[in-house]
């Protein structure tokens, strides 16, 4: 009731302010250009950035809440922003002033339009319930950050009746329930006996109220399907899995306050070929915690007797180099771990530098199928005077029982 009362008294100055007003482009942040998707988004954001509900003891936040709406509510209306942008706030307020239909509307109805729950935030409003979507995101833009638009479907009150499901605007009670939304009707069990039970009205569908020329858009529901655009900011090694909340943004009920919106944000597993102008070996790099884990395959030769360079494209597109001097083995399996090459070690809202984890190099070395004629006994040949050599003895150093072990080779 306070809250009103302020935008009724805010409302009564509005004539006097009408030259220092701002302008209603710079109030909601947009271009003069912009389309109705644009303008409600910004609405969105605004108006709960600013509620009074939200900011009880800020007078300010009020003012700007009143501003919001009344900046939504003339440039979404088609006539009214034609004047507003050809003779400013003076025409609208003389198009108002003489009885004109458009503007002017309470900014709780405004804001209860696209929320529902009467306007307010918590008031003992039924709530509806949180609607959760998934999206997936490559490794890279947790690497990197990355802002991201996508769109969702829900349930959106009719923008057309103002989820009053009445083309006139008109809600009659209804006649059968009385305005009660249900009615109680006896059943018999048994000769003589008899049950009442209380039964949603099938003549308002437990709306309490009927409408005599329903809405062309919504078929009398109040409510459509609707396309809703959202940003999502990824931020630097912001964890898969994340879940991002967007208040009161799930779907919409005249009846019932908005309840929010959940974003799962998971890791979209890499395809080959798939965005070749951004893929590169980090594409492929998997991910655990604050490290990155990648196999590198290696010849017989690369293995055995070095002499090798990898550059490894990482997903920012520098440069890691792997490398070995020449007479250096690399074993199978071997694991080498290269600090701060990982993904960055994630702080919330922070965006100045960040530690690092690590990448881990797994070797993997491929053996030849078949070997050319006379390989093998070169090969051989090889193996024998390096094993006299060092006295490798393959049975001894196995630790395997002593009688009748075969030398492998």
């Amino acid at each position: 009731m306070i809250s009103r009362l302020l935008f009724f008294g805010l409302l009564a100055l509005l004539p006097l302010l009408v030259l220092a007003a701002e302008d209603y482009y710079k109030i909601l942040d947009v271009s003069k250009d912009a389309d109705e998707r644009q303008l409600r988004k910004a609405y969105r954001k605004l108006s709960k950035q600013y509620h009074p509900d939200k900011n009880p003891d800020n007078p300010k936040a009020h003012e700007k809440f009143v501003e919001v709406s009344e900046a939504y509510d003339v440039l979404s209306d088609e006539e009214l922003r034609k004047i507003y942008n050809q003779y400013g706030h003076e025409g609208v307020a003389q198009h108002k002033q003489g009885g004109q239909r458009g503007g002017g509307r309470d900014p709780f109805d405004v804001f209860s339009s696209f929320f529902g729950g009467g306007g307010h935030f918590g008031r003992g409003q039924r709530r509806g319930p949180n609607m959760e979507v998934r999206v997936h995101m490559p490794l890279r833009d947790f690497y990197v950050g990355a802002e991201h638009e996508f769109k969702v479907e829900k349930q959106a009150i009719c923008s057309a009746c103002q989820g009053s499901g009445s083309k006139d605007g008109v809600r009659e009670t209804c006649t059968k329930c009385k305005g009660q939304g249900a009615i109680l009707q006896k059943h018999m069990l048994a000769p003589g006996i008899f049950q009442q039970v209380q039964m949603q009205c099938d003549q308002c569908g437990g709306q309490r109220s009927t409408v005599k020329h329903a809405c062309a858009t919504c078929k009398g529901q109040r409510v459509v399907r609707a396309e809703e655009g959202y940003e999502l900011v990824i931020e630097r090694g912001m964890p898969a899995g994340v879940r991002v909340n967007y208040e009161n943004e799930g779907d919409e009920s005249p009846d019932f306050e908005a309840g929010d919106l959940v974003v799962n944000v998971v890791e979209k597993d890499p395809e080959l070929g798939a965005d070749a102008k951004t893929q590169t070996d980090g594409t492929f790099f998997r991910r655990k915690g604050p490290n990155l884990f990648w196999r590198e395959v290696l010849s017989l030769r690369e293995a055995w007797m070095g002499g090798w360079t990898r550059n490894l494209t990482h997903l920012d597109n520098h440069i890691v180099q792997l490398s070995r001097p020449v007479g250096t083995v690399v074993q199978p399996g071997t694991v080498e771990i290269i600090a701060n090459e990982g993904m960055p070690v994630w702080q919330q809202g922070e965006s100045g530098d960040l530690g690092f984890g690590a990448l881990h190099v797994e070797y993997m070395v491929v053996l030849p199928d078949q070997m050319e004629k006379g390989m093998g006994k070169d090969f051989s040949a090889l193996w024998e005077k390096w094993r006299k050599k060092t006295g490798v003895d393959l049975g001894r150093d196995s630790g395997r029982p002593a009688g009748g072990v075969r030398d492998e080779l």
